[in-house]
């Protein structure tokens, strides 16, 4: 069972918004002893949306998607959830509920009457128009709720709504997947190395320690560090503790000069 994410949002794409949802789900998980397995970005298209999620609900993956979920011509993610499941859309009972809260008290807050059946408000109910069978995901901002579904969860592209959902969902639904797993990892930087010369050493780990994997991650290098590779083992502690032992003896035989990383 990968955990995904899928970064929903034209404003991504075009460069308006940067995006820090990748980063914060690698924080997340990594806090709970968990790790990302691949991550898609995808513009505010209907169509590449619907293939995007039937994809990924036909796997078992934890899927998290942020964006378009709100209630603007172009936000398609619910609806798009929905054909991808090829079920209808409805209006969730709770979410209304929490909706209609939340424009009272934004009304109340703003000195307004009330009128819960302008078309206005009305309109606001779409964004709790979900996929028939959908779940609700609380959001501890404003109360306007994301939704979950077959193992998919739909939140807000506003990290200040985002994360904290993300977080109820990891630690309501998957607290038992919580550091299930021990890993390390160690690593040096080699300077002035090819990698041409240090992928026979990395072959060589990998096969003997399956439990590992080894990582080469090159720079150029800028005025205050010469050219290097970050070079290191990552798994299964036992394991990284042998083949790093190995990996520094396999360097020490080339001649290399390194430094903990």
């Amino acid at each position: 069972m990968a955990i995904g994410l899928i970064i929903i949002g034209d404003e991504i794409l075009s460069g308006k918004r940067a995006d820090k949802h990748l980063p914060k789900m690698i924080e997340l998980l990594h806090a709970r002893g968990l790790q990302l397995a691949w991550a898609e970005y995808i513009g505010d298209d209907k169509a590449r949306i619907i293939s995007t999620l039937q994809r990924s609900f036909a796997t078992n993956d934890i899927v998290f998607s942020t964006g378009g979920i709100g209630a603007t011509p172009d936000d398609h993610t619910r609806q798009c959830a929905a054909a991808a499941l090829n079920v209808g859309t409805q209006l969730h009972p709770e979410a209304k509920v929490l909706i209609q809260q939340r424009i009272t008290e934004t009304a109340a807050e703003a000195g307004k009457i009330l009128d819960l059946n302008s078309a206005e408000n009305l309109h606001r109910l779409k964004m709790g128009e979900f996929p028939i069978g959908a779940e609700l995901i609380p959001n501890p901002y404003n109360k306007i709720p994301g939704f979950a579904i077959h193992n998919h969860y739909f939140v807000p592209g506003f990290p200040v709504m985002a994360w904290p959902m993300m977080e109820w969902v990891l630690d309501t639904h998957y607290a038992h997947l919580f550091h299930q797993e021990a890993r390390a990892e160690k690593a040096v930087l080699v300077f002035e190395a090819m990698e041409s010369t240090l992928t026979p050493l990395m072959e060589a780990l990998e096969a003997k320690y399956p439990l590992i994997k080894v990582f080469s991650l090159p720079s150029v290098g800028n005025h205050q560090i010469r050219r290097h590779i970050e070079l290191g083992v990552k798994g299964e502690p036992k394991q990284v503790d042998a083949a790093f032992i190995e990996m520094l003896a396999g360097l020490d035989q080339f001649s290399a000069e390194y430094v903990p990383a």
